[in-house]
């Protein structure tokens, strides 16, 4: 009957332990889709059209979508629409892209949005035909 004591508690805090532990959400996620000129690689010059859409994970936010940050490596943008919300939860923008080229063979454009809610994180990357 000990034992039953000892193996009831172990699994008890063994559940606690896997529950507290890296269970953490993003606050938002962030994603990006090529809507226009998707090729394999790119060249410099080449123009594409690219959606961005957060998705809002916890029911508020305090954090306006324009705060939303995007940084860019050998692309940079020529035009964009305002954020429009497309339900509660989801928001979208449109950005076009000119790609200016990077000797590394890739390019890509990072969106991060900060709050105390863990906030989000997106990504994209493509390749480009190096010099």
């Amino acid at each position: 009957m000990k034992h039953a004591g000892f193996l009831l508690k172990f699994l008890a805090i063994s559940l606690f332990a896997i529950l507290a532990s890296g269970q953490t959400s993003k606050g938002c996620e962030i994603n990006f889709e090529i809507l226009k000129g998707e090729k394999e690689v790119y060249e410099s010059g080449d123009i594409i059209v690219v959606k961005v859409k957060v998705t809002l994970t916890h029911r508020s936010c305090p954090v306006a979508m324009k705060q939303t940050k995007f940084t860019m490596e050998g692309m940079e943008v020529e035009g964009a629409t305002s954020w429009e919300q497309k339900s509660q939860m989801v928001w979208e923008r449109k950005l076009k892209i000119k790609i200016t080229g990077d000797a590394s063979g890739e390019v890509g454009i990072n969106s991060i949005r900060i709050c105390d809610k863990d906030g989000g994180y997106g990504s994209l990357r493509i390749k480009v035909k190096s010099d």
